[in-house]
């Protein structure tokens, strides 16, 4: 059963992730594309938020990218990782707006699970102490799990990012199947005192499909998809797109 609930939040805010610009510009070793270059370019075209996902190896963003960013972005950054003490020592130093917690070990390809809060609560606890007492937003990467969302709350999180990748995957098979964990979770997360993120495989088909089903979405990070339409409709025709999705 496909449970409709009617969106009260009136605005959602595009962020766009970065790191496949920045892979780009790593093949060749040079600085085309320049990453600050397109990441003032995303905002004046109409980007609310800038995101990178700093990893170990380097292989998109550097940790040299970081300072130059945050000098330089009017709008919301925000840096996404695992909090090993390397990565926490880079966010204090930088102080972005909003740090997004993830599970992830070292060589993941990608981000495609959510924490599980209740076994790491103690861990993240720390963590989310740690980073909020320098006035950094904390916002962990979770799965519409129910049980999970509530002990988030117990971390002292200000937001969750629900991982969208299986509602996108799930989307053209059956979108009112797929999107049912996404508003029960965004329900829950309303009821714990969390506001709300998502993102991952989300794009010009699933988007606004799910910015109308779930409830108080605040922001949704978008990079791969967005950079893949860029190609073809250019990046200020694709960032009006998305925007147009999300209103």
């Amino acid at each position: 059963m496909h449970l409709c609930v009617v969106n009260p939040s009136s605005h959602t805010k595009l962020s766009v992730n970065i790191n496949k610009i920045a892979l780009l510009r790593n093949s060749r070793g040079t600085n085309l594309p320049d990453l600050l270059n397109v990441a003032l370019d995303c905002i004046r075209f109409g980007a609310e938020g800038i995101t990178v996902h700093p990893r170990p190896d380097e292989r998109h963003i550097r940790k040299s990218d970081i300072p130059i960013l945050v000098k330089n972005i009017s709008v919301e950054f925000n840096i996404e990782g695992y909090p090993s003490k390397d990565f926490i020592r880079m966010v204090l130093d930088n102080h972005p707006d909003q740090v997004s917690l993830v599970p992830d070990p070292p060589d993941v390809l990608t981000s495609d699970s959510g924490w599980d809060t209740k076994a790491q609560l103690h861990f993240l606890q720390q963590v989310v102490r740690q980073i909020k007492s320098e006035g950094i937003r904390v916002s962990l990467f979770m799965d519409p799990d129910l049980e999970l969302i509530r002990y988030a709350a117990d971390t002292g999180a200000d937001r969750i990012e629900l991982y969208t990748g299986h509602y996108s995957h799930q989307y053209n098979l059956d979108r009112n199947k797929a999107i049912e964990p996404h508003i029960l979770a965004s329900q829950q997360a309303a009821k714990s005192g969390l506001a709300l993120n998502a993102g991952h495989d989300l794009n010009l088909f699933n988007l606004q499909f799910y910015k109308e089903s779930v409830i108080n979405l605040v922001e949704v990070s978008i990079g791969h998809a967005l950079v893949c339409d860029a190609l073809y409709f250019g990046l200020q025709n694709a960032i009006i797109m998305y925007r147009k999705k999300l209103e």
